[in-house]
């Protein structure tokens, strides 16, 4: 007979039983209502991103209020919970470089992200010689070898898209991190590219780029409001920013430029094809151009005297051989600005609108002549610069067969005779540039990565501030100070360059703008932790974008192995540091010397007796050329004409000689020993 177990002694037991099963109920439910639903990050945490080595990394996104998530990565492991307005960020310590790894949010569903690397990540920005990408719009040096070897898996890409906004945003549009491949780099910043890979290939480790610039805008686009208000000749603008509904509407407004564009050019091309020149035969083969003025073509006509926004017509004679006889032909003359219409003895091969575009026509066999031919094209300039901006081998004839014939070279030129300038042309519609605008561009496409953990930045920057340099002289160390005191990881490097050379060489001393905002440049050293890459030798007087990115890179990269690596390198020319007058001559001293200073011997001078690049002045602040001789790690300077000089200025031009380097090879930026009030003083 079984023992009865008294109903007293069962009650304690039923009693914890239904408080176990009540206490594990309500852990279950808890930890369902407690885990974090609808998890979302911003675009630039995704597959194939880099994250930065040996630091502390934060990540963060939305989710719905009041859920705990996960983050996991390489065996760390950190939760956090969703605030009220439903943000999240935790912070994880990251290890030295290496990967990939698999990255997950983990929530009441997972998010994860796979291909993720630990490694180097910088920020590269600013405008148009920073967003000129490898191929297509940039075609830099070389640029079908440079994008069939662009395989480096390890090298990560981010392409912001173009954006601007009123307000900060919490985040940017894109296509997301893309390994570094030939079919990536085409369209990616071509600076950056070759910044990133002489860091890759240097330091063999993975390599993070962000590429978030817009050609055209001015520095004070990419400040926040908070920087600006050191500004007041800013504040209206700003303001207008914030209250302008415009801007929401920016898509429209393009669209509706991009029509107002369409329709102008149809215009114009029928005054261009109609024009009344044309009765002159001045596109005809057998016109007599004697008359005319030559120019050595390709050339900016700026840069050759000729100041014209309007209509300019250009000649030339090519011979063809027999053995082009029954072969279609191909004519190049790189890109023209703005607007050109073509023919190929006396018939209409090709017109072209847009300036940045290469000029491709096809010449059909039967227009092909054994012998003499002409080749005519009517430029119109609507503003700014005009003329063919290519290279020499972009201009030729090239076969069927493959044989080709340079174009390079003199031409005939004649100004129109009914439309020498914009006054007869329709004026061009005016662009939508809300993205100069102050702010939008901080607001849109740099503060949403803010604080993605970054190495460092590097800035190409400038033009567009040019009437206003001396403004710049406080306006872009501001920049660099509102960025690092927003991303909150102190001086990191910030890695900038320095305005490269462009347009015609002046023969005598005088002001210039663009020396101006160099030397704004320049002065932007005194911020830590700051390096130039000088391009004074690199630029190209028919372009404004030169092609030689490597060397520029280059330049970057030595200042990145200096100061965030640790390198033992020259990452700089000489900089000049003071001046001593010694009777009538004044002795110049530099910082990084490299152990000796040189004149390149290889170095044309633009113009005859240039000599070295420098002009001293009396206190009558008239400029004269120099005579310049390196002392030891110092350089003399004089001049018969001054016998009490009292400043020396070194490649005080838009497009200077310059020929002085340190023995790194490394060239010296220009700069001046006065501050007398130049071209953009007091402007704003």
């Amino acid at each position: 007979m079984k023992k009865l177990i008294p109903v007293p002694f069962l009650i304690p037991f039923f009693l914890s039983s239904l408080l176990l099963l009540i206490s594990t109920n309500c852990t279950n439910s808890t930890n369902s209502t407690n885990t974090a639903t609808n998890i979302r990050l911003p675009l630039f945490f995704g597959d194939n991103m880099v994250l930065q080595q040996k630091t502390a990394v934060p990540i963060w996104g939305k989710a719905d209020p009041g859920g705990t998530l996960t983050v996991q990565i390489a065996g760390r492991r950190k939760s956090a919970a969703v605030s009220d307005s439903g943000t999240w960020r935790v912070t994880l310590k990251t290890p030295k470089a290496g990967g990939p790894f698999v990255l997950k949010i983990i929530g009441q569903d997972t998010l994860t992200f796979k291909n993720v690397m630990f490694g180097e990540v910088w920020f590269a920005s600013g405008q148009s010689n920073m967003q000129m990408p490898v191929g297509k719009g940039g075609e830099v040096l070389n640029y079908k070898a440079e994008i069939a070897a662009a395989n480096y898996p390890d090298i990560r890409l981010f392409q912001t898209k173009q954006t601007i906004s009123r307000t900060p945003l919490e985040d940017v549009q894109g296509a997301g991190w893309q390994p570094c491949s030939p079919e990536t780099v085409p369209e990616f910043s071509a600076l950056a590219y070759f910044f990133g890979r002489m860091l890759y290939q240097k330091l063999h480790v993975p390599i993070g780029l962000i590429h978030s610039s817009w050609g055209g805008t001015p520095a004070e686009a990419w400040m926040s409001e908070k920087a600006l208000k050191a500004f007041p000749e800013f504040a209206k603008a700003v303001q207008d920013v914030k209250e302008s509904f415009d801007i929401v509407n920016y898509e429209s407004h393009v669209q509706r430029y991009k029509k107002d564009i369409a329709a102008w050019e149809k215009t114009v091309g029928r005054i261009l094809d109609n024009s009344a020149t044309l009765k002159l035969g001045w596109q005809k083969r057998g016109f007599n151009d004697c008359g005319w003025k030559t120019m050595d073509l390709p050339a900016i006509w700026e840069t050759r005297g000729l100041d014209v926004d309007g209509v300019v017509w250009f000649r030339r004679s090519v011979n063809i051989p027999a053995s082009w006889r029954g072969q279609d032909v191909t004519l190049s003359l790189g890109p023209v600005n703005d607007f050109d219409v073509t023919w190929f003895n006396g018939r209409k091969v090709g017109s072209t609108s847009f300036y940045n575009v290469p000029r491709v026509y096809k010449i059909p066999a039967s227009l092909v002549k054994r012998g003499k031919n002409s080749i005519v094209v009517e430029v119109l300039d609507v503003g700014n610069r005009g003329g063919f901006e290519g290279r020499k081998k972009q201009m030729g004839l090239t076969s069927a067969s493959g044989d080709s014939i340079s174009l390079a070279g003199r031409w005939h030129f004649k100004r129109d005779a009914y439309y020498p300038n914009m006054g007869r042309i329709p004026t061009i519609p005016a662009a939508p540039l809300f993205e100069n605008l102050p702010t939008t561009l901080f607001n849109s496409m740099v503060s949403p990565f803010i604080p993605f953990s970054i190495r460092g930045v590097i800035w190409y920057q400038g033009a567009n501030n040019i009437p206003h340099a001396e403004q710049y002289q406080r306006l872009f160390p501001a920049l660099i100070r509102d960025w690092r005191s927003r991303w909150g990881e102190g001086n990191f490097p910030f890695i900038y360059g320095q305005l490269a050379n462009f347009m015609a060489a002046t023969p005598q001393p005088g002001e210039s703008d663009w020396a101006e905002l160099r030397e704004a440049q320049f002065m932007a050293l005194k911020e830590p932790n700051t390096g130039m890459a000088v391009a004074i030798d690199i630029g190209e007087e028919n372009n404004l974008h030169p092609k030689n990115k490597q060397e520029l890179a280059r330049r970057f990269a030595l200042h990145a192995l200096k100061m965030a690596y640790n390198m033992d390198v020259e990452n700089s020319g000489p900089l000049y540091k003071s001046m001593k007058i010694e009777g009538n001559k004044i002795r110049l001293f530099f910082n990084h010397v490299d152990g000796g200073l040189i004149f390149k011997k290889n170095s044309v001078p633009k113009f005859p007796g240039a000599g070295n690049g420098f002009a001293i002045a009396g206190a009558d602040h008239k400029f004269v050329r120099a005579d310049a001789v390196i002392d030891g790690e110092t350089i003399l300077v004089s001049s018969p004409q001054v016998a009490q000089p009292v400043a020396v200025r070194y490649a005080w031009a838009r497009n200077p000689v310059c020929n002085l380097v340190n023995k790194a090879g490394l060239p010296a930026s220009p700069f001046r020993t006065d501050s007398w009030p130049g071209l953009t003083a007091g402007k704003k």
